[in-house]
């Protein structure tokens, strides 16, 4: 029996369905790409539509920043360092609480 029109040279009907991300996605060349690279079909949508919708640059500088913590207190370092439990963060000097932080 002949195969439907379509399906003799190429991938399998499971492996077709699998590339196509759908009338949902704006990015589908960066959803490609990010599900090659191993993320999950969520989060590749997530991020291939969230680049559409602004710029891939942009994409990757969200998120929240945070001070250096050479702006910080030591009061404000002892404190951060009480939340991670670092041995020692009493008797630690400044410049001590900073490189313990950033370990």
């Amino acid at each position: 029996m002949d195969e439907p029109e379509g399906l003799r040279d190429s991938e399998p009907m499971a492996e077709q369905k699998d590339r196509d991300p759908g009338s949902s996605i704006k990015d589908p060349e960066m959803y490609e790409a990010l599900r090659d690279d191993g993320a999950s079909k969520s989060k590749a949508a997530a991020i291939s539509n969230a680049a559409a919708n602004s710029s891939r640059e942009e994409v990757g500088s969200k998120g929240g920043s945070s001070g250096s913590y050479e702006d910080w207190t030591v009061d404000e370092l002892r404190e951060r360092a009480a939340e991670l439990d670092v041995e020692g963060r009493s008797d630690m000097t400044k410049d001590e609480l900073i490189k313990a932080l950033r370990e």
